[in-house]
């Protein structure tokens, strides 16, 4: 069976509820980063035991958060080793505006998992562009590179828009899909 874990740090609980979003839809193991950058005690056997690692941060200032940042500095010890070559990999976003900067996150994320060898697996869904569309819409927001979702500041994780943890579910499944796939 394919493993699948999403590590992500959560600042306010957002990005939290998007992983776990994503978790529903692929199946994966939550993972998450704590407000000082560490990962829980066997954290990084579960990252290397997995075949694909979805990559989840808040967007702050136009980049990951902190947190997330001293986590991928201390993955440094994975990418000597090449621990995660040829592992999947994607990744997700959440900020309070509608941009944000949110692509600069998700470049990141990228660039990050090509540090270290992996395999990107994006959206695969279009973004919906006419009138009619609503924010309650798949991939409301147009990502492509990987999922970025919107909360405005003073709304709670419960107040988080429908058609974002929708597409957050969507893009698990497209995860899921694309591990089973590499797995055969």
């Amino acid at each position: 069976m394919s493993k699948i874990v999403i590590v992500y740090h959560s600042g306010y609980g957002h990005t939290k509820k998007v992983a776990e979003a994503v978790a529903s839809g692929s199946g994966g193991a939550l993972l998450a980063i704590d407000a000082e950058g560490n990962l829980p005690d066997a954290g990084w056997e579960q990252l290397n035991a997995a075949d694909t690692i979805v990559l989840g941060s808040p967007t702050y200032m136009g980049s990951v958060s902190w947190q997330f940042k001293k986590f991928a500095d201390t993955s440094s010890k994975a990418w000597f080793t090449m621990a995660w070559k040829d592992k999947l990999a994607a990744g997700f976003t959440n900020s309070a505006t509608l941009n944000g900067d949110k692509f600069s996150s998700l470049q990141y994320l990228f660039t990050l998992s090509q540090q270290h060898g992996m395999l990107w697996v994006g959206m695969g869904m279009q973004g919906p562009n006419a009138k009619h569309h609503t924010r309650d819409d798949l991939n409301n927001l147009g990502g492509y590179a990987g999922l970025m979702t919107a909360t405005p500041s003073d709304a709670s994780p419960e107040e988080m828009v429908p058609g974002d943890i929708a597409t957050a579910v969507a893009f698990g499944k497209r995860i899921a899909a694309a591990t089973a796939r590499l797995s055969k």
